[in-house]
């Protein structure tokens, strides 16, 4: 009979331990579940000023400053320094260098 209860006292934090684990792989399955599911406005869109979003022929949607070297060219990230913005007053500003079609041929 003892053995019995030295064996069950042995693997009972065992036993809890797993049961713990599988209740946070639950719990997180469902918050991954819950986010896929919500509206991509309520995800990401409410952080942006739409004032900052235009539309750009053959791109589309665009946010920030196009002419900063940083700017992603993305409807979702401003720029790799500075994702969230705003543009204006950005210390990590750089104007974008543009070439001409000759520039190129030379």
């Amino acid at each position: 009979m003892n053995i019995f209860l030295i064996i069950a006292v042995g693997l009972l934090p065992s036993l809890f331990s797993l049961w713990m684990i599988r209740k946070s792989h639950m719990q997180r399955e469902r918050l991954l579940r819950q986010a896929a599911m919500s509206p991509r406005t309520q995800l990401g869109q409410s952080r942006l000023n739409l004032s900052d979003r235009y539309y750009l022929e053959g791109v589309g949607y665009l946010i920030g400053d196009i002419s900063c070297r940083y700017n992603a060219k993305s409807g979702y990230v401003r720029c790799a320094v500075n994702p969230s913005g705003p543009c204006e007053g950005c210390r990590y500003y750089e104007p974008r260098e543009f070439t001409t079609d000759n520039e190129k041929k030379v």
